[in-house]
């Protein structure tokens, strides 16, 4: 079968410009490249003839003598013939382009520090309510005596001779020119000769810095602050970015489930027949609780709005207080005594309605 007309397998004009071809090319191997149809062997027959047309095609040389002559004047040059099924896709859109479609990412990339993470524990009060937090982290600053180049005074850095100052060097990949960043000057394109005795060359100086980090109300565990440019160091260029990554403290009162807290109170005994009240706190203060007569352990009192947050969303939950009536220990003789003439005239089951109640299912349970 002959073979379609490379232009054409492009679909650009005869008069397209590199640039052009390059961006063709790349459209089609986006398309067709194996990696992303591995079961589809059309499209990797079309990414293949797509391969072979920008190879002859970014050739001068076999461009002109594909120009004059067909496929029958480049063969014998190498068109098409490297191993399609050996290109990676990330070179094809990260090295092979990179002179239209990657440097200026790349060299971002270069220019800026890495992030980093400070991992900061806070109690619940604080995380609920939020606070301002001073933190000390190991940062870099820029050196005084060479001012940030590397460089010993008197000196300056020298352009790089293996990639001439571009911080990269090409290699040929068949039929694929691979851009690769140069391991003299690992990307700076830069080589300093005579290194500053401050800093070592590296043109910065290690120091501890504090920093105020604003915790906004509501935060819980895994959430994160960002500070812009508290990350890492970069030479001559942009720092990364600092996280402060939340975690909450257990609480010795208090669990938060969302916007709300649960908070487990002791009623004294007398209390929970008479009736009065307690004291429970909150995150801001106590407050007293109202306890009606004949309350039993494990009822719920919710106390309104004054619960937990989250951060984008400053309203308060509740407080859900369950309480447990505690026993008196320690009696002396006397309230012994009296206990038990109390205890002689309630006997009756009105009284205790839920220990009557459990005595008939025993019994039904016995016949």
């Amino acid at each position: 079968m002959s073979k379609r007309d490379y232009y054409e397998t492009l679909e650009v004009s005869r008069d397209a410009s590199s640039n052009d071809l390059k961006k063709a090319f790349k459209k089609k191997a986006m398309k067709f490249h194996p990696d992303r149809n591995p079961d589809n062997p059309e499209a990797a027959e079309k990414f293949k003839e797509a391969a072979e047309a920008y190879d002859v095609l970014s050739d001068p040389q076999k461009k002109s003598a594909y120009d004059q002559f067909g496929h029958s004047g480049v063969e014998g040059m190498g068109g098409g013939s490297s191993n399609f099924n050996d290109i990676n896709i990330n070179d094809i859109f990260g090295d092979i382009f990179g002179d239209v479609f990657g440097t200026r990412s790349q060299s971002r990339r270069q220019r800026r520090g890495s992030d980093l993470q400070y991992n900061l524990e806070l109690s619940l009060k604080d995380a609920v309510l939020g606070i301002q937090k001073k933190i000390k982290i190991p940062s870099h600053r820029e050196c005084p005596d060479c001012h940030g180049t590397g460089a010993a005074k008197g000196s300056s850095p020298v352009t790089c001779m293996n990639c001439n100052g571009t911080g990269q060097v090409r290699m040929q990949q068949g039929f694929f020119s691979v851009q690769q960043t140069c391991s003299v000057c690992s990307g700076t394109g830069q080589i300093i000769k005579e290194k500053c005795r401050t800093c070592g060359g590296v043109g910065a100086i290690k120091e501890n810095k504090t920093l105020s980090v604003n915790i906004p109300a509501g935060v819980d565990n895994g959430d994160k602050v960002r500070l812009s440019g508290e990350g890492e160091w970069s030479k001559g260029g942009q720092s990364g970015d600092l996280y402060v990554a939340i975690r909450v403290k257990d609480d010795p009162l208090f669990e938060r489930d969302g916007r709300h807290l649960y908070i487990e109170a002791p009623v004294p005994f007398e209390v929970s027949i008479l009736g009065g009240s307690i004291e429970i706190p909150t995150l801001e203060k106590s407050i007293s609780l109202k306890i009606p007569a004949n309350t039993q352990t494990g009822k719920v009192f919710r106390i309104k709005s004054k619960g937990a947050s989250i951060v984008r969303d400053r309203r308060r939950g509740d407080i859900l207080c369950r309480v447990v009536v505690e026993t008196p220990t320690n009696l002396n003789r006397d309230q012994i005594k009296l206990l038990k003439e109390l205890s002689s005239s309630l006997s009756q089951s009105k009284n205790y309605p839920g220990t009557d109640t459990f005595l008939k299912a025993v019994s039904k349970i016995k016949e």
